[in-house]
């Protein structure tokens, strides 16, 4: 098993819920699972970030984080802003193999914010990560207004760079959709160029471990976590 990255349409969209529900169903398939966030923006050092999270809803998930900036902001400019250096694509893209040669059979690489923001100054983003490792990058859209242009535009920098889209899904489907979600649903996939493989229910992230994962199950989710990526460029 290999890479996988996993980008959001913009920040907030679950991507942090999607690829805790990744990590649970392939750790209930018995596969080993590792979860990398390349670069934390808006936590102070001590304070729990995405990778904590998805070590709470999937726990057996080997979590790393590679660096961390304490403002709020894409990490190159949080970066500039500390101070300190910014996250080189090589250097993600280095940290997914090495998980992979550890032995995990699915590595997911959760992005910072959209697809295209920088991580340093010279412009490396997680498109670029993936790239170097012959990636798929599976997309979590919003589900209301404006998604459609957003899921648009990061499908069309996907095919621009010759990445796979390995599919779509809803990060956060609300209690209460209205017509502008209902309608998304039909109009999604061709936006994307890819399926919509599922749309996780708002509030997902509040259940306990052992039912977060029941839930995803239920999804049909799981069949991602059996996808292999090396050489999956289209």
């Amino acid at each position: 098993m290999t890479v996988m990255a996993v980008s959001g349409t913009g920040t907030g969209v679950g991507k942090t819920v999607c690829t805790a529900a990744l990590a649970a169903l392939a750790l209930r398939a018995g596969r080993r699972v590792a979860v990398l966030k390349p670069a934390q923006t808006g936590v102070r050092p001590g304070e729990p970030g995405d990778a904590d999270e998805v070590a709470r809803l999937a726990p057996g998930t080997t979590v790393r984080e590679l660096v961390r900036y304490p403002d709020p902001l894409a990490p190159a400019t949080a970066a500039r802003r500390a101070g300190m250096p910014g996250l080189s694509a090589e250097r993600a893209a280095r940290a997914a193999a090495e998980l992979e040669d550890e032995g995990h059979d699915l590595v997911l690489v959760e992005g910072a914010g959209g697809l295209l923001v920088r991580f340093d100054e010279q412009g490396s983003t997680l498109a670029d990560a993936a790239a170097l490792l012959s990636a798929p990058v599976l997309l979590v859209a919003r589900a209301g207004l404006g998604t459609l242009n957003e899921t648009a535009l990061t499908a069309e920098a996907l095919r621009a760079r010759r990445i796979m889209c390995a599919g779509l899904v809803i990060g956060s489907w609300p209690r209460e959709p209205g017509l502008a979600e209902r309608c998304n649903l039909g109009d999604l996939p061709a936006e994307a160029g890819a399926p919509l493989l599922g749309a996780l229910p708002e509030g997902m992230a509040e259940l306990e471990p052992e039912e977060f994962a029941t839930q995803a199950q239920a999804l049909g989710l799981a069949w991602m976590t059996t996808v292999g990526s090396r050489g999956a460029r289209t």
